[in-house]
């Protein structure tokens, strides 16, 4: 089977959940023995350097990239508003991307053409021109909900306002691609079941994030610290991460040194934004850009992750337990993840139903070993990258026999 992985972003070096997510249904293929080709778009914010990439890859996926630049602007937002267009997605719209589509498709022929996330979906009108591909629709989140529950916690009314309209439109735009595309791929059973309820005619499945287990080694003979460092790590110019760790700063972190005067907290990650660079509050350390996720996440003890909005699945929560590691999130961070509260990882919504998880950790060392092994074994059973890639094209081949 050949599949055109037409990209949003560069999913190679994978630096963050987006292009790993991306990168993994790649490499998932590939060794699977498909063709894949990937055209991606480069942005500023995640651009693309030809020579640092390894030959084999580009080689492999046939990657080519057209640079487009998302900066956010304030004269092309309004214009987007007086079209009654989302400007999250008019920004991704160019006349090159067009002309490298067109010519990429005129050259090959594909069975399948994957949209990673609805910011390339402008595009389908070409690719329906030049090919017969069927197009599937990867929903990496519910881009619209994210914005809409950024809306619940603005607190300054204008950027509430700004916020609302830019969900509003977001919303009417994604939700109008389901009647365009000849299946979608949710990455959680919440997203699908909310997308097939509205659209019960549209091919859909779930498929999962999954990870190459044999890649995340646990710590052997682990033994929970009794002054444990907790981490965030994550890209921090995700506007929930940046949120989300800062409402834990505002409102958890003096409670936890209240009572726990010795706990750390080291947050990592790129893009971090000069609000946090400089935290003032005690016990507290920012690390960017670490060189190894998985060495700096193993050297630390319980992951904290914050997460007030958002959508989909958190990959970060994925490879922390996937090394072991015991998580502390909320419910929204847990959305798409179908583990147990206290058996593979630890649900808190409140400041203090995060201090009271911290010191089940603390009072109870054995918890976090406990859960860690869970963790790792449940990952194990749901998000094995090996059955995740069979089971896409067992949906490919079904989407291309209807």
């Amino acid at each position: 089977m050949k599949i055109l992985q037409l990209c949003h972003k560069i999913p190679y070096p994978p630096v963050d959940g987006g292009c790993i997510a991306i990168n993994n249904i790649t490499m998932g293929l590939l060794s699977a023995g498909h063709q894949v080709k990937v055209v991606a778009v480069s942005t500023p914010k995640h651009p693309v350097n030809m020579a640092a990439l390894p030959a084999d890859y580009v080689t492999d996926t046939g990657l080519e990239t057209v640079f487009i630049d998302t900066t956010p602007r304030f004269f092309p937002a309004l214009k987007a508003l007086l079209q009654n267009k989302s400007y999250h997605v008019t920004r991704f719209i160019s006349k090159e991307m067009t002309k490298k589509l067109t010519s990429v498709l005129q050259k090959e022929t594909f069975d399948i053409v994957q949209l990673e996330s609805v910011f390339v979906a402008p595009y389908i009108p070409v690719i329906r021109q030049y090919s017969n591909a069927r197009i599937v629709l990867r929903t990496h989140n519910i881009e619209h909900q994210i914005w809409e529950r950024m809306v619940q916690h603005a607190k300054n009314p204008l950027r509430k306002l700004g916020l609302s309209v830019l969900a509003r439109k977001l919303k009417q735009y994604e939700l109008s691609l389901f009647g365009k595309v000849d299946g979608f791929m949710a990455i959680s059973a919440p997203d699908y079941q909310y997308f097939h309820e509205q659209f019960p005619k549209t091919h859909g499945t779930v498929i999962p994030f999954g990870v190459d287990v044999d890649r995340y080694e646990p710590e052997e003979d682990y033994i929970p610290s009794d002054e444990p460092e907790l981490f965030h790590i994550g890209s921090m110019n995700w506007l929930p991460n940046v949120e989300g760790v800062e409402w834990f700063l505002d409102e958890v972190w003096d409670k936890i040194l209240a009572k726990f005067p010795e706990v750390t907290f080291t947050i990592a990650g790129h893009n971090i934004p000069d609000s946090l660079k400089h935290p003032t509050a005690a016990n507290v350390r920012v690390e960017e850009d670490v060189p190894d996720a998985n060495e700096f996440m193993l050297a630390h003890d319980i992951m904290v992750v914050p997460l007030l909005s958002g959508s989909g699945v958190r990959v970060k929560i994925i490879e922390a337990m996937a090394l072991g590691k015991t998580v502390i999130t909320t419910t929204v961070g847990a959305e798409g993840i179908d583990a147990k509260d206290g058996v593979q990882l630890l649900i808190a919504n409140t400041p203090e139903e995060f201090v009271t998880a911290l010191e089940k950790c603390i009072k109870t060392p054995d918890l976090c070993k406990i859960i860690g092994e869970n963790a790792r074994e449940f990952i194990q059973l749901h998000h094995n990258s090996e059955v995740i890639s069979r089971r896409i094209v067992d949906f490919y081949t079904a989407l291309s026999q209807n």
